[in-house]
């Protein structure tokens, strides 16, 4: 089952064309070795290595029939490898086949993703060092808190997606296993040696232990992956819409000049590539879901996970595929406004600075309970009258009599709250090269030409 959302290469990788095509190298993998071994005839592995094809529609036609995949699959290429097919799937189980040739599909849909993850993390890099210096508001629970600059929200972006780096490439190394066990995993047509040499063959490791699966913890965990970083994708989304919200209006999704965001108002540039995003990574948390109920199967294996696995691991793969471009081309693309965040972060005319006036008032003598009363009646007043909280601090002679103008003026200083930005910049990018920042510096030129 192939989701709506599907670019050109998971289509083509969870397609039955491709999925058969790998069932088939899992098939004749396993006849070399076993000819290797001398339990299979040299001539027919090399019949079957250069004769086994199949028609996707002749699998179908068979499988309506027989009503078993595997049979049907087996059935078609037989028809065409001839006498020699009699070795064709021997020693094997239909999960053999099965689970081995889903771990390459697995591994090929990592690619692709850990490219996007890769293209995602550059981005963000370049666009939190355009930003580093932008100063705004940070906001906690939707209120104004202290200063931050918007390069540095970015940089959290990218130190987050790093780690879902490491945690996919982690995830899919687990995935990277197959089997050929036999029907309850006890190798009584086969060996470990020769599984081994068979997934070796493949480009996997051979599971320690199975039953007649893979095991569905090392599936879940690979779904649960996915879910983190369609989170990770959520949040990212998640900021930017609330960014773009009219009295906020400080980032917003590209919008072109013939896109349109309401049939009713004309006015509207709605975050709608932002929304989809946020809905999508709906459905890859629940599949995550899904993939952890998987887990627990009757004895050696039943098939419950059979059926939810055809839809929510080419559903996930996919959709995180498609959430993790649309996500890099929002970031890449989007519109920011540094004067309006200017103009919100001085919105509450000094509001934002009575922790540092705070802890100012505790360092020349005044208990923090004492300074913390003062303080907050100051800006209670001003949030309340709409007054300048900078204007009222300066004539309170209780604080001006504890405290030098001069230090005063230096607690409501912009820079001072974001002294340790290049810092925090290191720790997250280390030292800039002058070449990529040349690179980057010639982009925003250009990109800034273009606008």
């Amino acid at each position: 089952m192939i989701p709506r959302y599907t670019r050109p290469e998971m289509a083509r990788i969870w397609s039955d064309e491709n999925r058969f095509r790998t069932w088939l190298a899992v098939e004749v993998a396993a006849t070399e070795t076993l000819a290797e071994a001398g339990q299979v005839p040299k001539d027919a592995a090399k019949a079957i290595k250069e004769r086994a094809d199949f028609r996707v529609e002749r699998i179908h036609e068979i499988e309506a029939e027989v009503r078993h995949d595997v049979i049907a699959f087996t059935t078609a290429v037989a028809e065409i490898v001839g006498p020699h097919a009699r070795w064709f799937h021997y020693g094997l189980t239909s999960n053999d086949v099965v689970d081995t040739a889903q771990a390459l599909l697995i591994r090929q849909s990592s690619q692709v993703i850990a490219q996007d993850l890769q293209r995602l993390a550059e981005v963000l890099e370049r666009r939190a060092w355009e930003f580093k210096d932008t100063p705004m508001i940070g906001r906690t629970h939707g209120i104004h808190a202290e200063p931050i600059t918007f390069g540095f929200k970015i940089a959290n972006w990218h130190s987050e997606t790093q780690r879902n780096i490491t945690r996919f490439m982690a995830a899919a190394e687990d995935m990277r296993v197959g089997k050929f066990s036999g029907a309850v995993g006890i190798f009584a047509h086969l060996t470990p040696e020769l599984e081994e040499k068979m997934c070796a063959r493949l480009g996997l490791k051979a599971a320690a232990v199975s039953s007649q699966v893979i095991q569905r913890d090392r599936h879940a965990h690979y779904l649960a992956t996915l879910a983190v970083i369609a989170s990770t994708l959520d949040k990212i989304a998640t900021e930017i819409r609330h960014l773009q919200r009219t009295e906020v209006r400080e980032a917003e999704e590209f919008f072109s000049e013939k896109q349109k965001g309401s049939s009713a108002m004309p006015h509207k540039r709605n975050p709608v590539t932002l929304e989809q995003i946020s809905g999508l990574s709906r459905v890859v948390r629940s599949n995550a879901q899904a993939g952890f109920e998987n887990v627990a199967l009757w004895h050696e294996r039943d098939i419950s996970h059979s059926s939810v696995e055809r839809v929510i691991l080419p559903d996930s793969t996919t959709l995180i595929d498609y959430m993790l471009n649309k996500t890099t081309n929002v970031v890449d693309t989007m519109f920011v406004y540094p004067e309006r965040m200017r103009a919100n972060l001085e919105s509450t005319r000094g509001l934002i600075f009575s922790g540092q006036l705070l802890l100012d008032l505790v360092e020349h003598g005044m208990t923090r309970e004492d300074a913390y009363r003062l303080v907050q009646a100051h800006a209670m007043r001003s949030w309340k009258e709409g007054l300048n909280f900078h204007n009222e601090i300066l004539a309170d002679k209780e604080i001006t009599s504890k405290v030098p103008r001069k230090q005063i003026e230096y607690a409501f200083d912009l820079p001072r709250q974001l002294k340790n930005v290049d810092k925090i910049f290191a720790r997250v990018f280390g030292k800039p090269k002058a070449s990529a920042k040349s690179r980057t510096n010639a982009k925003l030129k250009k990109k800034a030409k273009s606008r």
